[in-house]
């Protein structure tokens, strides 16, 4: 990999982890993940579904479901089909950052625009969530193609692990404002709820952008060979995403490791949902020991997401994903067998945050290495077309359970997640990494 600048990633010699994580580069492109993740917990997670179902108040709850999936869905495949491509073309260009800034500023001006729905629009509120949603997943692509830029083979783990950790606190703490800002609007010159809940969205708005500025402007990006410009990179893109394809089969480690991460992040995603699930119908809690549960598990998974990013440096991020699948067949076990009371939900909340982070961003450390780096984009784009089908699998065999197992009821439906942690976490132990390495260097056309 091409020096980005003076002392960048491949510059000088090997850094301990203070070294890496002092590194203006490296904190630049981590505070993206600060900022980005108040869209997802406040948005996302927080406020948006509460919010959508009081704008479409005038439909039947089946209704208002149905039009949320629907919008979802086709938004969802759309971005994926098109990750790839804009990858590709994003390569070929060297314009990356271009590309997330760009999706970015989307998602920053429709995550603020929320505050100007009201009444029953929930047409037009939906339609801006959708969007919101394409500029944040749309700029995770380059975000994550990016560490490649920032680190050094050796520290994907640590660098990955502490954008993640950056993320869950600073996505955490936001949250942890907007809502005592709803709670307690008095405290912050606010009429009421209503009033806080506009003020929330523009404050999404803000941090991200905010947090968005470092990356832009400290983080370099790796010189692309004979940079194509205008139309010239989207023919040049679309050409290599059609090498890719005809050479995908010499890269059998990409596509090993991807269907056995399709398994298990489709579990993990399967977690998220379920625990709404299991904290509504079953254990009856209210709406505050939900957003309790929530803010636990984000300021758990902060040191939890740095402690597996120093862990994949030690034994390897395979090694590392693999713990982590344990613990997570581990709590689902539980979660069938005792779940019961408010307090177990805590303590599953805590085992959960305690390896989520480090299951996702040692994936993302570990597919860093056995892609080429001139095409990281591109294959990001994969990465997260997979993501994008991810949670699918697993509410399908849950709703089937029941249906085709006898005595089965809903409880027992959530032990197939741990097929797909097993079933995961086997295809994941047959990636060869260093074989990975070298076939990667060779599309490059670099020596092994």
């Amino acid at each position: 990999m091409t020096d980005t600048a003076p002392g960048g990633p491949t510059g000088g010699g090997p850094r301990g982890l203070r070294g890496v994580l002092r590194d203006r580069q490296v904190v630049a492109w981590a505070l993206y993940d600060w900022g980005n993740s108040a869209f997802a917990t406040t948005v996302m997670a927080g406020f948006f579904p509460v919010f959508y179902a009081a704008l479409s108040a005038g439909l039947s709850a089946e209704d208002a479901q149905f039009w949320f999936n629907i919008a979802l869905a086709v938004s969802g495949v759309a971005l994926a089909v098109a990750a790839p491509v804009l990858g590709a073309i994003a390569d070929r260009g060297g314009a990356r950052k271009r590309f997330l800034a760009t999706f970015a500023m989307l998602g920053v001006a429709m995550s603020a625009s929320l505050a100007w729905v009201h009444g029953d629009m929930w047409v037009q509120g939906l339609m801006i969530y959708i969007l919101a949603q394409a500029g944040f997943a749309g700029a995770n692509i380059f975000y994550d193609s990016m560490l490649v830029d920032v680190a050094r083979e050796n520290e994907y783990d640590l660098v990955s692990g502490f954008g993640y950790a950056l993320g869950y606190i600073g996505g955490g703490l936001l949250f942890l404002v907007n809502v005592l800002m709803v709670t307690q609007p008095a405290w912050f010159g606010l009429a009421d709820a209503a009033s806080a809940l506009k003020w929330s969205f523009i404050s999404v708005g803000v941090w991200w952008a905010l947090f968005t500025l470092p990356l832009l402007f400290v983080v370099c990006e790796t010189p692309t060979p004979d940079r194509a410009g205008g139309m010239r990179a989207v023919r040049e893109g679309l050409a290599q995403l059609r090498e890719t394809f005809a050479h995908i089969r010499r890269m059998r480690v990409v596509f090993l490791f991807l269907a056995g991460y399709w398994l298990y992040i489709d579990g993990v995603g399967s977690i998220i949902k379920m625990a709404v699930f299991f904290a509504n119908r079953i254990l009856e809690l209210p709406q505050d020991a939900l957003i309790t549960a929530l803010l636990l598990t984000q300021f758990v998974s902060f040191p939890a997401a740095l402690f597996f990013g120093w862990l994949g440096r030690r034994i390897g991020p395979r090694n590392g994903i693999l713990i982590g699948l344990v613990v997570y067949s581990l709590a689902v076990f539980y979660a069938w067998g005792w779940l019961d009371s408010g307090g177990d939900f805590y303590y599953l909340a805590v085992a959960i945050g305690l390896v989520q982070g480090g299951v996702q961003s040692l994936s993302r450390s570990l597919y860093a290495r056995i892609i080429p780096p001139s095409k990281t984009a591109e294959f990001f784009g994969f990465y997260n077309m997979v993501g994008k089908f991810a949670a699918i699998l697993g509410p399908l065999l849950m709703a089937l359970v029941p249906v085709l197992v006898a005595g089965a009821d809903a409880r027992d439906a959530i032990l197939v997640l741990i097929g797909l942690f097993v079933l995961g976490g086997l295809l994941l132990s047959r990636v060869n990494v260093d074989a990975g390495v070298r076939a990667a260097r060779e599309m490059d056309g670099s020596q092994p």
